[in-house]
């Protein structure tokens, strides 16, 4: 292997036919392009769409309540009901495993009227009652000010974090945020902060950002919602899927609010880690198609550099007979024929590397100057680990390519090879 004067017989024999070396090498390079090409394509993809999801812990699910579909214990079917915030406890207590049990409420939205007013503004937004682990589910940058916490849950106070959207629409560009109040349905709250929504897709549309934030029980109180509970937002621990602890909520609620055991329809859920599962099935199911498809392109230019092989042992059957009369073992006529033949795998794919690179640091470049937010696509990249499986797949390759001709070689009879023209 280490020999000059065996790696310059390589050398010589390859460029001796310039021309149809360089045809032969095209198959291997196109194949392994290929490969990476499409490899990097399935990545950008993913990390587009799960660029979407804005760092939205995705190992949770959303609780609500809907009308019971089968009669139960005396109650009538279709009857309505509603969460009490000592399901929020009794969840806790009793389903080990969550990580984050978030009640919620909300006001406006779904193109309702105007709900929020300061001074002569007026505008129609969301306006949730939620309690401080909402951050850490739909992760937010908190631009100014501060969020919501602990002391402003226990001592009820009325104060807001708002949007980057709703700042745009109440205040004007240079004012201060900090410190004014907002009258939401003829309640005053103080702002203390504001936000803008991470990733991208629905995360970081202008929807997202004209979205305001007030403790959840100074929500209650001051629009008289009591006990009641909208909607929940349950997160399960990292070692936990929320997938395998959902039948236990629902099995709970069922329980604490009168509703049938087999009634499926009575607790609306949103399983977000299920739904994950299956984009992450999805990429799996791409990833397998992109090497499956650049395969069988590289197996057609293996099978090129075969078919050369074959013709170059022909043209040099002379030379193998004087190679054999004058002691060269059948091992190393093999070997010289399988190094050409791994030899030119490798270069031919190791430039399709260097092209599909190439190409691939052209995309980044060019998306580098582009809002991806709202693209289904951004970094396209092949990790080293993947470089390093084509490399494996061009040595092998270079080995299959090689063998037939190699064994064709030493089947020459040095007699019969010396009287070839």
């Amino acid at each position: 292997m280490f020999s000059r004067d065996k790696w310059n017989e390589i050398i010589e024999a390859l460029s001796a036919n310039w021309f149809r070396t360089l045809l032969t090498a095209f198959g291997v390079m196109w194949g392994i392009f290929i490969l990476v090409i499409l490899l990097a394509a399935g990545k950008g993809f993913e990390n587009g769409v799960k660029q979407g999801f804005g760092g939205i812990a995705t190992n949770t699910m959303f609780m609500w309540t809907q009308t019971a579909s089968k009669p139960y214990k005396g109650l009538p079917k279709g009857r309505r009901y509603n969460f009490k915030t000592s399901d929020v406890e009794a969840l806790r207590e009793n389903v080990p495993g969550l990580r984050f049990i978030s009640p919620r409420n909300q006001l406006g939205g779904f193109g309702g009227n105007n709900n929020v007013v300061r001074g002569l503004q007026t505008g129609a937004f969301n306006v949730y009652g939620d309690y401080p682990e909402i951050i850490q589910q739909e992760p937010m940058d908190v631009t100014s000010g501060r969020f919501i916490n602990y002391l402003d849950i226990q001592e009820k106070r009325k104060v807001a974090i708002i949007g980057e959207g709703v700042r745009r629409e109440l205040y004007e560009k240079e004012e201060e945020v900090l410190g004014t109040y907002l009258k939401i349905n003829g309640v005053n709250f103080m702002v203390i902060g504001t936000y803008k929504k991470k990733g991208g897709g629905g995360g970081n549309s202008e929807e997202a950002q004209k979205e305001i934030y007030v403790p959840f029980t100074a929500f209650s109180q001051a629009f008289n919602m009591g006990d009641t509970v909208g909607w929940m937002a349950i997160t399960a621990e990292d070692e936990n899927s929320i997938t395998s602890l959902k039948s236990s909520v629902l099995d709970l609620i069922k329980s604490r609010h009168s509703i049938h055991p087999e009634d499926d329809r009575a607790v609306g859920n949103f399983d977000l880690y299920e739904e994950f599962n299956k984009i992450n099935g999805l990429f799996i199911a791409l990833k397998a198609v992109a090497y499956f498809v650049g395969i069988l392109v590289l197996l057609s230019g293996i099978i090129g550099i075969s078919n050369i092989m074959l013709i170059v042992v022909k043209e040099r059957t002379n030379e193998i007979g004087v190679r054999r009369a004058l002691g060269a073992t059948p091992w190393s006529i093999r070997g010289q024929i399988l190094m050409e033949s791994i030899f030119l795998t490798i270069i031919s794919g190791m430039a399709g590397i260097i092209f599909a690179t190439g190409i691939i640091a052209a995309i980044n470049y060019a998306l580098s100057g582009m809002d991806t937010s709202e693209m289904m696509f951004a970094n396209p990249s092949v990790d080293l680990g993947v470089v390093l499986t084509a490399l494996m797949i061009l040595i092998c390759s270079g080995l299959l390519a090689g063998l037939i001709p190699a064994q064709n070689a030493i089947k020459i009879k040095p007699v019969d090879a010396l009287r070839t023209e």
